[in-house]
């Protein structure tokens, strides 16, 4: 009887848990849609403005280009950005960031280069455990449940300062792309200085025959820090998105374990009821056939 007992309490805490993994599901598929559209709708804009500037930075040519775009003029001190979700209960979506970010940090330390962290999400922070004097920074954002452009110009900001103050030579940002509900991949993207790529012939030819108002390098160095806040907040966006895909798949995951797990549970606990109820008629049998 004991063991019945124990069968049947451990099959309500099953079903309890079951319950508690669908509702997470659910409230993680609502706010997939929102999440996913913000992170869609922020690409095309951060595309650009990539675009834009390195036609600036090809027109100015690099004389005098401001530190955002030229850089120190050297890379000893690396910078990792990690940026990673404030809670778990979503599968690898944290664990893969983090992964991506200490492999990066172990290619450059065997280069021979610092490697110091900047760490935005809590689930960062597991990072000081195997790095724990690396640690530039431990940027709080217990208190953004939606990122907005104000969160990620705070960093761009504090990212901006460290680097007037020499505290690094390059940045890089570490966050999770969402490709889809069932797919995140973990991106590194060079932050600071910042990357200029080639424009391609069409948009050479255009910016070729516009005319900027004010200059080119005033207009650049008003669009560098921008950008920079502009690359974060995708990142933000994107990790939103990419963090209740996540957590949805997981949930479902979770409930489907249960649900196998009950049925298990539910054979043993019928097999050692009957079980106990032949055991009791065969005794019933033996003591009538006794008397």
């Amino acid at each position: 009887m004991a063991s019945l007992k124990a069968l049947k309490l451990r099959i309500g805490s099953v079903k309890s848990t079951q319950k508690i993994t669908k509702a997470m599901k659910m409230v993680a598929a609502a706010k997939l849609r929102r999440a996913q559209e913000s992170a869609q709708n922020g690409r095309p804009y951060a595309e650009r403005l990539e675009t834009v500037m390195a036609g600036l930075a090809a027109r100015v040519g690099g004389i005098g280009a401001s530190p955002l775009l030229a850089g120190t003029g050297k890379d000893d001190v690396q910078l990792l950005v990690v940026a990673t979700s404030e809670r778990g209960l979503a599968g690898a979506f944290n664990t893969n960031i983090v992964r991506a970010a200490r492999r990066k940090a172990e290619e450059l330390t065997a280069q021979g280069k610092t490697v110091k962290f900047y760490i935005a999400g809590k689930k960062g922070r597991v990072l000081k455990r195997f790095f724990p004097n690396a640690i530039l920074a431990d940027h709080d954002m217990s208190t953004i449940k939606a990122p907005k452009f104000d969160d990620a110009r705070t960093i761009a900001d504090d990212l901006i300062a460290r680097f007037g103050r020499g505290e690094f030579d390059v940045a890089h940002l570490f966050y999770s792309k969402f490709v889809s509900a069932l797919v995140q991949d973990p991106v590194a993207q060079q932050l600071i200085p910042v990357p200029m790529p080639a424009p391609t012939k069409a948009e050479a030819s255009v910016e070729a025959v516009a005319e900027f108002e004010p200059g080119e390098e005033e207009i650049l160095d008003a669009l560098l820090p921008r950008n920079v806040a502009v690359q974060i907040f995708r990142a933000l966006l994107e990790n939103q998105a990419g963090f209740y895909g996540s957590q949805m798949n997981a949930m479902d995951n979770a409930t489907r374990n249960a649900g196998d797990m009950i049925r298990r549970l539910s054979i043993q606990y019928n097999r050692t009821r009957q079980a106990a109820i032949t055991t009791e008629l065969v005794e019933i049998i033996s003591g009538a056939e006794a008397l």
